[in-house]
C-alpha cells in the first residue's frame, strides 16, 4: 500500500510517492527524467528530452485560454542525497522510505527530496487534470540544480514561448522570492607529501553538528566540520610532531558540513598530548556553539596502524591551509537589510593519500563580490602550493522592478489568504537567473510550500502547506488568462 495515498491533493502525493521511489539524486538523474517522458507519451503531450536529462511538456491551453499568454511552471528533478551513518539505504538504486507524522511527510534516515520533487509532482498533476482552467502550460524539469544548476545552463530553450514563469523552488509558504545570488563552486586541488610510517593511526572526529543550508542558513551560526578540524589541527600541528594519514568532511558543496574525520598517526607521547587538546576544544566548542549545535562532540580514538602518512611539515602546511579557508558569511547587503549579501561554505573535504580535493560553495547577489571570494581562495590555494578550478557558475537574479505576474499572484494570494505576502530577496541560488538571461522579458516569481531542514536527514514537509499551495497555484494559472 502506497503511503501517502490517503492524502489529499492525492494526485499530488501520488506523483511526489512515485518520484520518490525512484533514485534521483544529482548527476543520478535518467531514471526520473525518463519516467517523466513516458508521463509525457502516455498523455500524447509534446515534449522534449536532452542528453542532460532536462525534459520539457508541453500541454494546450484550456477552453478560453488560448489567446492568453504561455506560463512556464519549472522545478528541478535532482535532489540532496544525504543519510544518517546507519541508513542503509544506497542512493544510487534504492527509493526512500517515506513516513507521516502528524501534518508533515519526511523520509526515514534521509533527506526527503521535497526540494525540489513537491515541484515536479504538482507540474505533473497540473499537466494530467482535464478540469483546471489554464492557459499553455510548458512544464520544465531541469537536473543538477543541487550542484551548480548544470541542466538549467545547458537547456535548449527554443520550444518555449512563455515569459511568465512560476518557479516552485522556495521553501516557506506565503513568501515570495524575487531575486537571488548568483554562485559558482571552487574545486580546490594540492598534493601533499607522504612517507612510510609505522605509527599507531589514531581517529579524530567532529560529529554533533546541525548542518543546514549553505544558501539560506549561512547566516544561522551552524558550526561547518570541515572548518573546526581546521581549527584543531593546527593546534595539535602546533604542539606535537603531527603526521596526517587522511582527512574526509561533508558531502555537498551547498550543505554545511555535518561531521569531519582526520586520521592521525602519532607516537604514543603525542597521542596523550593530543588528547587533551582534543577534550579541551571538546569543552570549548560546547561553549562557542551551545545555541546553534548543542550537539557538537570531538572525539578521539585509536583505530589501528598507517603504512604510509603525511610529513610532519606537509601536515602542519594543510593544517594552516585548512585553518584560514574562508566560509560563512562575508558581507551583508547594504540595501536590503538583513540580507547575507556574499558567502561560500567549504562543504567538501577529501584528503586521501597526500592527495586533496575539496570544494566550497561560492554565493554573492553582487558578481564582483563573488569574482573577489573566487579570487581570495585561489591566491589561498596557491600560496599551498594548490590549484582552483571554478565550475557551475550561474548568475544573480536581479529584482524586476515592474512585475505584472508579481501582482497577479500578490492579488490571488491576499484572496486566498487574507494577508499579503512578503516579497523578498534571497541569498540562495535559483534557477530564474539562469532562465532570466535566455528568455528576454522573462517575468518570474518563486514560491512553495513549508520545507523544514532541506539537505538534511530532518528535512520534512508540511501536508497541509501543500494543500493551500496546490489551491493557490490552480487560483493563479486561471486568473492568468
Amino acid at each position: 500500500m502506497a503511503v501517502l495515498e490517503h492524502l489529499a491533493p492525492a494526485r499530488v502525493f501520488h506523483f511526489f510517492e512515485e518520484l520518490c521511489q525512484i533514485p534521483h539524486g544529482s548527476g543520478n538523474t535518467r531514471a526520473v527524467s525518463d519516467y517523466c517522458v513516458r508521463f509525457a507519451q502516455s498523455h500524447g503531450f509534446e515534449h522534449y528530452q536532452d542528453e542532460l536529462n532536462n525534459v520539457i511538456i508541453i500541454k494546450p491551453a484550456t477552453k478560453g485560454y488560448e489567446d492568453s499568454p504561455a506560463v512556464i511552471v519549472q522545478g528541478h528533478l535532482d535532489m540532496v542525497t544525504e543519510k544518517t551513518p546507519e541508513c542503509p539505504i544506497d542512493f544510487t538504486k534504492d527509493g526512500l522510505k517515506l513516513c507521516v507524522d502528524g501534518d508533515f511527510v519526511y523520509a526515514d534516515g534521509t533527506t526527503l527530496g521535497g526540494d525540489d520533487g513537491i515541484a515536479v509532482a504538482m507540474a505533473l498533476a497540473l499537466l494530467e487534470s482535464d478540469d483546471l482552467p489554464h492557459p499553455r502550460l510548458e512544464a520544465v524539469f531541469t537536473v543538477d540544480e543541487e550542484v551548480g544548476m548544470e541542466g538549467a545552463q545547458g537547456l535548449d530553450v527554443s520550444p518555449l514561448r512563455g515569459r511568465r514563469m512560476l518557479n516552485i523552488d522556495s521553501e516557506d509558504e506565503g513568501i515570495f522570492t524575487v531575486s537571488c545570488a548568483g554562485g559558482a563552486r571552487a574545486n580546490i586541488s594540492a598534493s601533499f607529501e607522504t612517507e612510510p610510517c609505522a605509527l599507531p593511526v589514531y581517529a579524530l572526529r567532529v560529529t554533533g553538528l546541525a548542518g543546514g543550508h549553505s544558501g539560506t542558513e549561512i547566516n544561522k551560526g551552524h558550526g561547518n566540520a570541515n572548518l573546526l578540524m581546521g581549527r584543531i589541527l593546527y593546534r595539535l600541528s602546533r604542539a606535537l610532531a603531527l603526521r596526517i594519514v587522511s582527512c574526509t568532511g561533508g558531502l555537498k558543496d551547498n550543505a554545511i558540513a555535518l561531521a569531519c574525520t582526520a586520521t592521525l598517526a602519532l607516537s604514543h607521547a603525542d597521542a596523550l598530548k593530543a588528547q587533551q587538546l582534543a577534550d579541551a576544544f571538546d569543552a570549548a566548542l560546547k561553549h562557542e556553539f551551545a545555541a546553534s549545535d548543542p550537539g557538537v562532540c570531538i572525539s578521539f580514538n585509536e583505530t589501528g596502524v598507517a603504512a604510509r602518512a603525511m610529513t610532519v611539515d606537509d601536515s602542519a602546511r594543510f593544517a594552516r591551509f585548512l585553518s584560514l579557508m574562508p566560509d560563512g558569511v562575508a558581507a551583508m547587503s547594504m540595501d536590503i537589510e538583513g540580507l547575507v549579501q556574499t558567502s561560500c561554505n567549504l562543504g567538501v573535504l577529501q584528503l586521501e593519500n597526500g592527495q586533496l580535493h575539496a570544494c566550497s560553495a561560492v554565493r554573492s547577489s553582487v558578481a564582483t563580490q563573488k569574482q573577489m571570494l573566487l579570487e581570495r581562495i585561489t591566491a589561498l590555494a596557491e600560496t599551498f602550493g594548490g590549484s582552483v578550478t571554478v565550475t557551475g557558475d550561474y548568475p544573480a537574479w536581479e529584482y524586476r522592478r515592474e512585475s505584472v505576474l508579481r501582482e497577479t499572484m500578490v492579488r490571488v494570494f491576499e484572496a486566498q489568504y487574507g494577508y499579503t505576502p512578503k516579497v523578498e530577496a534571497i541569498h540562495a541560488g535559483l534557477e530564474c537567473g539562469l532562465f532570466a538571461g535566455k528568455l528576454d522579458g522573462l517575468d518570474a516569481v518563486s514560491f512553495g510550500p513549508n520545507l523544514y531542514d532541506i539537505h538534511t536527514t530532518r528535512e520534512r514537509m508540511s501536508i497541509s502547506s501543500v494543500q493551500r499551495t496546490w489551491q493557490y497555484l490552480c487560483r493563479v494559472l486561471e486568473a492568468l488568462k
